[in-house]
């Protein structure tokens, strides 16, 4: 364990490498992880294995205080299960993605999983020295205490790309259009009740557009270390303003 427990928040929107990146971080630093997106999508999966009403904001907020929900922190196998049934593939089915937005623009569900991500955070901190937590506002909202707060960020061109390929190889057939509307749409959608754009005051900016994987985890792992960049990471890093 370490002298001192770490908190490192990462946000971003979709396509800005925040959970292969987090993973990768809390791998070598030895942390946990907290992918506190597939929260939402596990709610969203039970919502409608259950047949309930997503439109209806009560019935979604109840469920989401009632969700029998088990989410490992191990970085190289993240568990999501609901209720016993292991769901990390179906979390990532497309018709997830089509409906998570109904659910996580639901204030008192993200009232909800945001006690239960600190809950986590806290655990995590007391037991094994620290955790890697990714998300849209956890700098902000969740963790605003953590000793590391970054947003990752990069072009719509790079984001789209990213997930098309990330698609491809989970084998999942999806339209252009239809990627597009995903991510775009939710981050639209998703920004009405969270910042995760521009890095908030505190928080260190880091544009990936132009990165490769490794560059950007070499990014973040410089910023948590203290270290200054290389020709390895090259990207500016800048502290938001606002």
């Amino acid at each position: 364990m370490r002298s001192s427990p770490v908190t490192i928040a990462i946000d971003g929107p979709s396509g800005s490498g925040k959970s292969s990146v987090s993973r990768a971080v809390a791998r070598e630093l030895g942390l946990e992880y907290l992918d506190t997106g597939a929260m939402y999508r596990a709610l969203t999966w039970w919502c409608l294995d259950r047949g309930f009403d997503l439109t209806d904001p009560q019935t979604v907020a109840s469920a989401s205080t009632r969700l029998p929900l088990e989410i490992g922190t191990d970085p190289d196998h993240p568990r999501i299960a609901v209720d016993g049934t292991d769901i990390v593939q179906a979390v990532r089915e497309p018709h997830i993605s089509a409906h998570v937005s109904t659910i996580a623009t639901n204030l008192a569900v993200r009232a909800d999983m945001r006690d239960r991500q600190r809950r986590i955070i806290a655990a995590a901190r007391g037991h094994s020295g620290g955790i890697v937590v990714e998300g849209r506002d956890i700098t902000t909202v969740v963790a605003p205490d953590a000793e590391h707060r970054v947003l990752l960020s990069a072009s719509e061109e790079a984001r789209l790309s990213r997930r098309a390929k990330e698609l491809q190889d989970n084998a999942v057939r999806q339209s252009a259009d239809d990627t597009r509307d995903q991510v775009l749409r939710r981050d639209r959608d998703d920004a009405t009740v969270s910042a995760f754009f521009e890095p908030a005051e505190g928080v260190v900016g880091i544009d990936t557009s132009h990165l490769t994987f490794d560059q950007s985890v070499a990014a973040v792992l410089s910023l948590v270390r203290g270290a200054p960049l290389t020709q390895d990471h090259p990207e500016p890093i800048t502290e938001g303003l606002s």
